[in-house]
Order: structure tokens, then sequence, then C-alpha cells
């Protein structure tokens, strides 16, 4: 485990200067990218369905809310927390006050002024969907943690929060009444794709009386076997896109449900849908499938529409 406070320079703004780089850059992150930019140009972001009222939420029990993508504000017995916090209109190369990148489909539930003050950022890995440094400086509080994965905090300001503490598998950190522990996942973790030394976890966190799992992002994988005990895992926050062609990066919703079924999960949100053009599958896809596996074996959904929040 690290514990880092140092300032940087932020996802690289600071060294593009021109279209050209701008270009080379966003073809570096993904073959076809900067098509895609273009293509985008003239689409319209769609509105959330839902709009979730945090700030009503009690200082009792485990509240959820999807606020698109990788994104889910929880309420954990007083706790408040935000997974991957992506909240702008675009992901990837940061020129501070715009990034170029790819276009959501649905705009984020909250903005970043709507959200409540947080007690903890989760991070699972440094890809622009799940790393957005743009919303990040807008998180920045010396009362909020940061828990990240290994050898990713060179890319926030990490000294503008109260403490960033980077995890490796196995590897857990309190914070505040929370355990937390990095979870084994199967995927990668670099950024611009020749710094793949960059870590990437799930995380497990207890409060003692429940338990919740952020799967991050992963393809198939036993390793979330270990996790089950007999308390179970009250919630399970599952990836179930991006499958088609990246199966050795993306689980299908089949493979999540039972991934999430293995660690001893009573209910699920799945996530990484009908937020971004990531894949060859149809937007609406995943969520079909994800909804029907769960049908079949009557495991509870607890959300599946960007918006929607739970009180359990």
């Amino acid at each position: 485990m690290t514990r880092l406070r140092r300032n940087v320079l932020v996802g690289g703004g600071g060294a593009i200067a021109s279209l050209g780089i701008l270009g080379t850059a966003a073809y570096r992150i993904a073959p076809g990218l900067w098509d895609q930019i273009m293509a985008d140009r003239q689409r319209e972001i769609l509105p959330a369905a839902h709009r979730p009222t945090p700030r009503l939420w009690p200082d009792h029990g485990l509240h959820a809310a999807w606020l698109g993508h990788s994104t889910v504000l929880l309420k954990l017995d007083g706790f408040t927390m935000i997974t991957d916090p992506v909240l702008f209109s675009h992901v990837g190369v940061d020129l501070r006050f715009t990034q170029i990148g790819m276009k959501r489909l649905v705009a984020a539930a909250l903005t970043p002024e709507e959200l409540p003050a947080l007690d903890l950022i989760l991070l699972s890995h440094a890809h622009f969907d799940h790393l957005d440094t743009r919303t990040l400086r807008t998180l920045e509080s010396m009362t909020t943690e940061v828990v990240m994965a290994r050898q990713t905090s060179d890319l926030i300001r990490a000294d503008r929060y109260k403490r960033v503490t980077e995890l490796g598998w196995g590897e857990s950190v309190r914070v505040g009444p929370l355990e937390i522990r990095a979870q084994e996942v199967e995927h990668w973790g670099a950024r611009m794709r020749t710094d793949t030394y960059r870590g990437y976890n799930g995380y497990l966190l207890d409060n003692g009386q429940r338990r919740v799992l952020f799967a991050g992002d992963t393809a198939e994988t036993q390793a979330f076997r270990s996790l089950k005990t007999t308390r179970g895992i009250d919630l399970a926050i599952v990836p179930v896109g991006a499958y088609n062609p990246w199966i050795r990066a993306h689980c299908t919703p089949e493979q999540a449900l039972r991934m999430g079924l293995e660690a001893g999960a009573h209910q699920f949100l799945p996530v990484h849908h009908q937020t971004f053009q990531l894949s060859r599958e149809p937007c609406t896809e995943p969520i079909e499938r994800f909804n029907e596996a769960t049908h079949r074996d009557r495991v509870p959904v607890v959300l599946d529409s960007i918006g929607q929040q739970v009180s359990l």
C-alpha cells in the first residue's frame, strides 16, 4: 500500500500544443477513436431518464444512485462515496476546460455541483472513461479521501485531497468506518497504451455491518470466488457492457452475474452500459441480457436506468 501527497501535471493537457498532436494522442488511445470523435460532433447528448435526490438520503442504511457508466453515488450508514466519477460530456485528453475524446450518449444524472459532500472517491483504474481528471478537479477537497490502483496517483493532484492511497491486489486500507480491500480483476491499466505498469482493481467495501462490491472493469475470472463468506455481499456493482469484441477485457452480462453470485452477492447494480459507445454490441443489449439472466435466476437488480436511486 502506498500513500502519496504530490502535485502533478494532470492528463497531459499542458504538453499538448496543436490539433495535430491532439489527433495523434486520440489515435493512440484507441484505433478509430478520432473518426468516432468527428462523427459525434453533431450528435446531441440525451438527458438522463431519472434524477436522484441524494441530499434526502438518511444517515442509516445503504443508498445508491447510478449516475451513468461506472459512476455510482453511495451512502453507507452515513458515509458518502462515489465510484469512478465521470460527469462531463466527454472523456479523453484533458485540456483543462474541455476534453477531446468520446462523447456521452446520455448525460450524467447529476453535475459535480449537485453532489453531496464526499468522504471517499474510489478509482478502479486509469482508463479515460474511469479516471476523468476534469471531473476529479471539481471534486478536490481536503475533507475527501481517494483510494486508487497502484501507480496511478500521478494522474491527479494528490495534495488537494485529505489523503490519497494506492492499493494493489489483496491490500487494504481503513477510511472512516470502511475497510477497503483491493480485489483482483481481469483487465489492464495503461492510460496511453505504453504505461502498462499501472494497476487496476475491483474493491470490497466493509463497514462491519454491510458489504459492497465494486468490481471496476473485468473480463471473466474466478477471482471473485474468494470473497464469499457466510455474511454475503449486500450489493454488487458489476460491469456488463463493452464485450464485443473486447471479451478479453470485459465480461458478458451473464458472466458478470455468475461472478457476482460466486462472490455471494444478494442484489446487483449493473454498470458500464448505455453511456458511451465503446464496442459493437447495440446500446441496450447488455442490460437486456443482464435482466433476462437475473430474471431467469430470480436475482434482484436494483437499478438499470441512468439516474435511478435505491435505498436498501
